[in-house]
């Protein structure tokens, strides 16, 4: 019987076998192609303190994050929302002397206060890789063509990326389009949310045109070009098209130049990461600064829960049932090629509503 208290916070929820099955074998898969790029693994903490976790990047929110007090330093922690800003402190901190570029991955728990209608979860397996030390176009090419490997190697198919420029406001606004520098964060806000009456309202008249710069990556290219008087944006586009170059084939490439939801540290360059039958992004990166040591760096984050979602039916695994008195040494061999066993305990279990497929006889298998 179900309690009140049994019941989850809003935005939680139980992974239950199936479903962690299938979480698990995207996770693996994904850092297999890390690793297989040069990419370490590192493992930050869960909890570290509010003031670090705020302080490496760029529109690092704490209001979103649980905070408490630590009994022994007697300093605020945090739990953290996002693992790039603690790769950012290991890469300024113990790993300040480590040859560069330095390519880093990571998996682990997030979590936020509240949660957003477009990413409903509070809780999130992020899973990610960090190039620090550059964020030029070909850092940008490797790292966004590495996290459309890492979805494919997934399960994922149709996969799509969405280019964005977060900096597109301050780079047309120092000239090419003057604005104010009290009236560009309404500007951003009006963009962002693709508001015409609410931008104009705003002061950002001039900027409308970029509203209508957005869908497959060729179409849209060619109207930036026309709004990009004095060519203040030319090593941008340019940029762009190198990007997806490199990406080829592998996904569809559109560009949404004024998107800024997900990306509040990014600087010249962000994407957001589509697949096929996944509801909502499946992963964001870009580019950006590390507070503190002011490097560049280049990355991305995938949403493991949001990948195994999308990745087909997991394929059966063959389940091998070892009756009371089998051959340890037979099923000890068996599991060492691949099959999952299960023991029998008592004389009344059912061996295929346990899931098995498979009964050891002696030293061989035996279909149920």
């Amino acid at each position: 019987m179900t309690k009140p208290d049994d019941l989850l916070p809003e935005g939680l929820e139980d992974r239950l076998p199936l479903q962690a099955e299938r979480i698990t074998r995207s996770m693996r898969a994904s850092l297999d192609v890390l690793s297989s790029h040069g990419y370490a693994r590192v493992r930050p903490p869960l909890v570290e303190f509010e003031k670090s976790l705020a302080g490496r990047m760029d529109g690092v929110m704490p209001r979103r994050m649980f905070r408490f007090v630590d009994p022994v330093s007697l300093r605020t922690l945090a739990l953290r929302s996002d693992i790039t800003p603690q790769i950012g402190r290991i890469a300024a901190t113990s790993m300040a002397d480590a040859p560069r570029p330095l390519r880093l991955a990571y998996c682990g728990e997030t979590a936020v206060i509240k949660a957003d209608q477009l990413e409903p979860a509070r809780e999130r397996l992020q899973l990610g890789a960090e190039l620090i030390g550059a964020d030029t176009v070909a850092a940008a090419s490797e790292i966004v063509t590495l996290a459309v490997e890492a979805l494919a190697a997934a399960g994922l198919t149709g996969i799509s990326v969405d280019f964005t420029l977060p900096d597109l406001v301050d780079t047309l606004a120092d000239k090419a389009l003057p604005l104010p520098a009290e009236a560009r964060d309404a500007v951003r806000r009006e963009l962002d949310t693709k508001d015409a009456g609410g931008l104009k309202a705003a002061g950002g008249e001039a900027y409308l045109p970029l509203l209508y710069a957005t869908g497959p990556l060729v179409d849209a290219l060619a109207k930036l070009r026309a709004i990009d008087a004095g060519g203040a944006l030319s090593s941008r586009i340019r940029g762009l098209e190198e990007i997806a170059g490199r990406i080829g084939d592998a996904a569809r490439i559109t560009l949404d130049p004024t998107e800024r939801h997900g990306f509040e540290y990014q600087s010249w360059f962000g994407f957001t990461l589509y697949a096929e039958g996944v509801r909502g992004a499946v992963g964001r990166g870009g580019t950006y600064l590390i507070r503190g040591s002011e490097e560049p760096a280049t990355g991305f984050s995938l949403y493991v829960d949001q990948l195994a979602s999308g990745g087909g039916e997991t394929a059966p695994v063959d389940t091998l049932y070892l009756p009371l008195g089998h051959d340890r040494d037979a099923a000890a061999r068996l599991r060492a090629i691949g099959w999952r066993t299960v023991a029998q305990l008592g004389g009344s279990e059912d061996a295929k509503a346990l899931g098995c497929t498979h009964r050891l006889d002696g030293k061989d298998t035996v279909k149920l």
